[in-house]
């Protein structure tokens, strides 16, 4: 720890988001950057305590105190050589990672201003590629076996690359026509530069690393067949399904899933034409979003730069607790308090406890929505609370609704004892973060069995 005392001197200044009058006319990262002397100060507020509680949140087991440190003193190629040690794709996390650590961090017990490791990790990242310290490694000793690693996702990277570097000829099938997962088709790029994706994939190709797209492999055929071709494969397929919402009217022209406006959208922006039948949007209509987490975040974000009339976001849930506490998870526990993203500083009507009853519509097309509102009340038999009405239905205007409730875990069938499954396909919807951890414990195990055979 190189300033003591920085933590009682140095306030917590976080780069903030370009004003709203400019950025919801693109798609451009909304995120600003700190000057390299003012990042320099955030990272020496960093106490290296002396139980880190950073490293216990995060699913990677990020060493923050030491990089921070690292970065306070200049050294910004041994900050990344830190940082990548546990994280392989840094420029992703330091974007669009909700940060366990800073939540954890001792700071934020003390006066609510935790350490900026987030926009630390982007910066030192930033800097690593600007300056040239990330190169494409061609000292890889080749095991002559083959690994399969099916999802292109942050999962499946962290995986491929980690199987990657420890000699393992890896070949990664994907079956859309890019990798990246969510990062690509999911996120937002004024959250996420697409170019960021690729300049990481340029890397990994020239490590060694095959990619195939186009291939959309069976879970129940597909995968025990290519056992057979492959030492081991990695299933990294992520939750595809989406959850929907069957009730009355959800044929009506207007209803979608968050990500089929979503990847659309990305697609877009990537250079794909569609037809003015195909093409969802929201310009000129009124939009109703159901589903409080990130995802309806996401679509409030993309509605407002397509140009929409209004947005409305519902959640069956209650609202959570404001303020930077949540007396149900006490620190070090991840606060479930109530979020504003950039995208709701934009503009956007929220509501909870509200039950989504049916959508209506005319010749076919969606005009609105009914909904209720609700109530939750404890379960006498115990287990989950009980719904129950609390006032009249009624009807909100939309003439688009998009569906982000969130994804269902898959279910897969028995496989061959050298199939591995990790990231989201194992464990149900999560954060990225927790995606790479998994990806690349994934790898060690992998590693393991075709070094030892169990």
């Amino acid at each position: 720890m190189g300033n003591p005392k920085a933590f009682l001197e140095i306030h917590r200044q976080e780069a903030g988001y370009r004003p709203i009058h400019d950025r919801i006319h693109d798609f451009g990262e909304v995120e600003q950057t700190l000057n390299m002397h003012q990042r320099r100060e955030q990272a020496s507020r960093c106490m290296d305590c002396g139980v880190p509680f950073c490293h216990w949140a995060c699913p990677l087991g990020n060493k923050a105190p030491e990089w921070n440190d690292a970065l306070y003193k200049g050294d910004w190629e041994l900050a990344y050589r830190l940082l990548s040690s546990t994280n392989p794709f840094p420029e992703f996390t330091g974007r669009i990672c909700p940060a366990l650590c800073e939540k954890a961090c001792v700071l934020n017990r003390f006066n609510h201003e935790p350490t900026t490791n987030r926009e630390d990790e982007a910066a030192i990242t930033e800097a690593a590629f600007r300056e040239g310290y990330i190169q494409p490694r061609t000292d890889i000793v080749r095991r002559g076996k083959k690994v399969a690693v099916i999802g292109a996702g942050p999962a499946g990277l962290a995986a491929a690359d980690d199987l990657n570097l420890k000699g393992y000829t890896v070949t990664v099938f994907e079956k859309n026509e890019a990798a990246g997962g969510l990062l690509r088709y999911g996120i937002p790029n004024f959250k996420l530069n697409k170019e960021l994706i690729d300049r990481r994939l340029r890397l990994l190709e020239a490590e060694g690393i095959t990619f195939k797209y186009g291939c959309d492999i069976a879970m129940d055929t597909g995968i025990p067949a290519m056992s057979a071709d492959y030492d081991a494969v990695v299933v990294a397929t992520g939750t595809p399904v989406a959850r929907d919402l069957n009730v009355p009217g959800r044929e009506l022209k207007g209803v979608h899933l968050a990500l089929e406006l979503l990847s659309q959208q990305n697609r877009v922006l990537a250079g794909k034409e569609y037809t003015k039948e195909e093409r969802i949007t929201a310009k000129g209509k009124d939009v109703l979003v159901i589903g409080g987490g990130d995802t309806g975040s996401d679509c409030i974000g993309t509605a407002h730069r397509q140009g929409c009339k209004s947005v409305t976001q519902i959640e069956i849930m209650p609202r959570p607790v404001e303020g930077p506490e949540d007396p149900q998870n006490p620190w070090p526990a991840w606060p479930r308090t109530l979020k504003t993203t950039s995208s709701h500083e934009e503009g956007c009507v929220r509501r909870w406890n509200i039950n989504t009853l049916g959508f209506i519509g005319e010749n076919g097309h969606l005009t609105g929505v009914r909904v209720q509102e609700i109530d939750w009340q404890p379960n006498p038999a115990g287990g989950r609370p009980l719904m129950v009405e609390k006032s009249e239905p009624e009807i909100i205007k939309a003439e688009l609704v998009l569906l982000a409730m969130g994804f269902l875990k898959p279910e897969h069938p028995a496989y061959p004892a050298n199939v591995f499954v990790c990231g989201d396909a194992a464990n149900g919807a999560s954060l990225v973060v927790r995606a790479l951890a998994g990806g690349r414990d994934t790898a060690a195990k992998v590693d393991h069995y075709l070094r030892h055979g169990s």
